[in-house]
């Protein structure tokens, strides 16, 4: 009787111990279900699966797959946010052919639900610009002129048609979107500098937006726009037009003069 005692004694105290173990084990799952809930990129929103396959596919390799980045190919995006994500891809600029290139405007890669998944794993790398929300129509022109003189020429041009700059090229701003304007002022891409809203309002975006469109659909009410290239070239233009008219006109009038001077000796009596 005593050592069937003992041996009901160890069966409960291994049943105990089980059960034990089991409630531990659950409450560690519990914990790991919430961690994983919790880091799931996007708060697990719609699209982010998708958009960390995309992600591991096209840009881990030199972003990392955690975007923190690789010495010496690609910054880290863990503060780019999504307005970064959305211009890069929605320019064509990325993913970059080749590292070290200057990233270029060229057809996207991805189709508008794939950009957007992206977006939002790139997003919730950690905080950064969002997309901005630019209406040109709120802005004024005149100012826009202003701030894009004071901020943007000297590298894109006057007229927008972009030009050379120390280490890069700035690109022209032809096709741009007004979004696409106001996500580069926020981003700063490549070598261009990044403003904030403190520098440059959102108000003050719009009316940047609205002068670059229309140096997209200028009004030539002078004449032939020549390319809208800028005013020195455009002069210079004018002055060779003007030199050829000049030198066509001196040409006329000398061979009209030649001939009548001709006819006269004809007439002369010998």
């Amino acid at each position: 009787m005593a050592a069937a005692a003992l041996l009901l004694a160890a069966f409960a105290i291994t049943g105990w111990a089980h059960a034990a173990e089991a409630k531990d084990s659950a409450a560690v799952e519990g914990v790991d279900a919430t961690v994983a809930a919790e880091s799931t990129p996007a708060g697990g929103s719609p699209g982010a699966e998708e958009g960390r396959e995309l992600f591991e596919v096209h840009c881990a390799t030199c972003h990392g797959f955690d975007g923190e980045g690789t010495a010496g190919q690609a910054p880290p995006l863990t503060h780019a946010g999504e307005a970064a994500s959305d211009f890069y891809l929605r320019t064509g600029r990325m993913p970059l052919g080749q590292v070290g290139d200057e990233p270029l405007r060229g057809e996207p890669r991805f189709d508008d639900a794939e950009i957007e998944a992206l977006n939002r794993y790139v997003g919730s790398f950690g905080e950064g610009p969002g997309i901005p929300e630019v209406d040109p129509d709120k802005g004024s022109v005149s100012e826009g002129m202003r701030l894009f003189t004071d901020s943007c020429a000297g590298c894109h041009g006057i007229g927008a048609k972009g030009g050379v700059a120390i280490g890069g090229y700035a690109p022209p701003l032809g096709e741009a979107t007004a979004t696409e304007i106001g996500e580069a002022i926020r981003v700063g891409p490549y070598i261009m500098p990044r403003f904030s809203e403190a520098t440059i309002t959102p108000a003050q975006v719009n009316s940047i937006a609205a002068y670059v469109r229309l140096t997209q659909e200028p009004e030539d009410a002078g004449g032939f726009g020549i390319g809208h290239i800028g005013p020195v070239p455009e002069g210079l233009v004018a002055w060779l037009a003007a030199l050829a008219a000049i030198l066509l006109v001196a040409r006329l009038i000398g061979e009209r003069l030649g001939g009548s001077r001709a006819d006269d000796e004809a007439e002369e009596p010998r």
